[in-house]
């Protein structure tokens, strides 16, 4: 498969991918991140009861207004009818981490990955917004594409022998 980056026309000038052409087909993307933090943050976060409210499911909302509104903030990314955003938690109490799971899914002529990533990278923004009164040294990492599913490009999982540092 030839690799060449379609947001460029061929004046080397940043354009919207024509998918005018392409079938109507299911899509899925799910992203994963995380986000490290003290034992206050993360105690306030498990119980749910932080100054603020409720963190997790104040960055469930967040995730998922991100993930409808990616196009305001990805200038050349498609707006989306998603069918579905689903913003899910995992809390890793030995790393004192929560780990961030958006998962998007559609009926459309182009994926949801950048969906999938902004959705879960605005929980995770978040999340420290919500805590930093408690921890100014979180540390948001480990951003990626996990699975996808759908279009030409057919399925991907990520696998750690792929990344290219």
């Amino acid at each position: 498969m030839e690799n060449i980056l379609t947001h460029f026309d061929q004046n080397g000038k940043a354009s919207m991918v024509d998918v005018s052409e392409k079938e109507i087909t299911t899509r899925a993307a799910v992203a994963v991140g995380r986000i490290k933090v003290n034992l206050a943050a993360f105690n306030a976060i498990r119980s749910g009861k932080s100054e603020k409210g409720d963190v997790l499911e104040t960055a469930r909302v967040a995730g998922n207004i991100a993930a409808k509104r990616t196009p305001d903030l990805i200038p050349l990314c498609h707006r989306l009818e998603l069918s579905q955003v689903k913003i899910d938690f995992m809390l890793h109490y030995d790393g004192l981490a929560v780990e961030v799971k958006c998962t998007v899914k559609l009926c459309g002529k182009t994926g949801a990955e950048m969906e999938a990533l902004t959705g879960a990278t605005a929980a995770l923004l978040t999340i420290y917004d919500m805590c930093k009164a408690l921890d100014r040294n979180m540390r948001i990492s480990d951003i990626y594409l996990l699975d996808k599913e759908g279009g030409k490009s057919g399925q991907y999982h990520y696998t750690e022998n792929s990344c290219s540092d």
